[in-house]
């Protein structure tokens, strides 16, 4: 009996153990560095150690690993995703799996993703069968403009999926920022500016709160934890992702630098951004754009085309690429390829190839916080590599094989499980009453 329990023990153990880094030499591979260079025919990509050591032509690849015959396949960094809600919900109708929204919650800025990522929610699992590695989740802004503070997180379903806790804070000034802060801009302006304000009050020449100083009740408008959240956001040490489409929006959000110079703002969304592309490029803000938005959804989007994220970029502006939906961003790929294909229409601004693939890996790794990190294959990057079906910004592409920090991954998910269980059902014992 104590030998079974010793067998059964020493199994749970092994179970639990997280997955140890392969040496992985990929060859005969479509290689693509990820930094808006065009792809390297008859390459190779060596991972050791968890860690890309050389990603290039053939005959400047060292030796060692296990060997991988890509077959003539694109072989890319992983997909960088960002922003989403992924590791943050389950099912999205049952509100006891869903962590990505605290409307009646007493905190807004302080609010932490990093305390709630599940990394073995079906939502990581199917999105890293997409070939998306690494993402920046956050709470979405709902019972305030402030979603709180965001995390940049890997998909390899171990038990630390946290890269870094308190990357970014994430604030809404448009729209839906205004009916939250009581009904106009002017509002939300307000109680963004108050609460930098407060954040000011409270950090020391370090960057530090001031646990002496005392601030009178009636003359806080967020409570002393959420003020102190914001002190890293004053300081310039965290970065402040900001939610506006229109213009004049935009403009608003640009202007803040002027009174808090230490901001490192983003934007996010940013519909209208080519109207207003010069300035975001003089004030060096990068974006986190809508891909294919182009019809006035709402008022702030009157202008939206899906020549903005190419128009943004000719400007000098950092250009990342998100997707249409928080919770679901497999489309990324598919965003960046209709970024390709809009260079072929008389007039429009796209991409290529090589641009739009960086704008869905190293470009919103740079924005990130993980630029050299993440989102490319040069020495010193972690080992996210995948392996394609075809094209990768074709629509019907899949990845083939996908490696996180150089452990290769389970490609499995609900989904995936449900699509085998169906697809070739044995209808030779069914009822008598479905035989008609």
């Amino acid at each position: 009996m104590k030998n079974l329990l010793s067998v059964s023990a020493l199994a749970l153990i092994a179970a639990a153990a997280p997955a140890m880094a392969q040496d992985v030499t990929i060859t005969n591979a479509r290689v693509v560095i990820g930094d808006g260079s065009e792809p390297i025919e008859g390459g190779t990509v060596v991972v050791q150690g968890g860690k890309v050591v050389y990603a290039g032509p053939a005959a400047g690849a060292p030796a060692g690993g296990s060997a991988v015959d890509a077959k003539g396949a694109y072989v890319t960094p992983g997909i960088f995703a960002t922003v989403t809600t992924l590791g943050l919900t389950d099912v999205v109708a049952v509100s006891e799996t869903e962590d990505s929204r605290a409307a009646a919650s007493p905190f807004s800025a302080s609010l932490d993703a990093a305390a709630a990522i599940n990394p073995v929610s079906q939502h990581i699992l199917v999105h890293r069968a997409a070939g998306i590695t690494r993402a920046a989740t956050a709470t979405a802004p709902t019972g305030s403009i402030f979603g709180g503070q965001g995390a940049i997180i890997d998909l390899d379903g171990d038990a630390t999926p946290v890269v870094q806790a308190r990357a970014f804070q994430f604030v809404d000034l448009g729209e839906n920022g205004a009916r939250l802060a009581g009904g106009s801009r002017p509002a939300a302006h307000a109680l963004l500016r108050a609460a930098l304000r407060e954040a000011q009050a409270l950090a020391g020449k370090t960057g530090t709160p001031q646990t002496t100083e005392i601030v009178k009740d009636d003359e806080v408008l967020l409570s002393r934890f959420d003020a102190e959240a914001l002190v890293p956001v004053v300081t310039g040490k965290q970065k402040l992702y900001v939610a506006a489409e229109r213009a004049s929006d935009i403009r608003a959000v640009l202007g803040l630098k002027k009174e808090f110079p230490a901001l490192d703002l983003v934007l996010v969304g940013a519909a209208e951004g080519w109207l207003v592309a010069s300035e975001i490029a003089a004030a060096k803000v990068p974006v986190i754009a809508h891909g294919l938005a182009d019809l006035p959804e709402t008022f702030e989007q009157l202008g939206a085309t899906q020549s903005n994220a190419g128009r943004m970029m000719r400007a000098g502006v950092k250009v990342a690429i998100n997707a249409d939906s928080l919770q679901n961003p497999r489309r990324l790929q598919q965003v960046a390829g209709n970024l390709v294909a809009l260079n072929k229409l008389p007039g429009a601004a796209g991409m290529s190839w090589g641009q739009a693939f960086a704008a869905i890996s190293s470009v919103p790794a740079e924005i990130s916080g993980m630029g050299g990190k993440a989102g490319v294959l040069k020495p010193g990057a972690f080992g996210d590599v995948v392996i394609w079906s075809e094209d990768p910004l074709e629509a019907g592409a899949v990845p083939t094989q996908v490696f996180i920090g150089g452990i290769k991954q389970d490609l499995t998910s609900h989904q995936s499980r449900l699509r085998d269980r169906y697809k070739d059902l044995d209808e030779s014992n069914r009822p008598e009453a479905y035989d008609w």
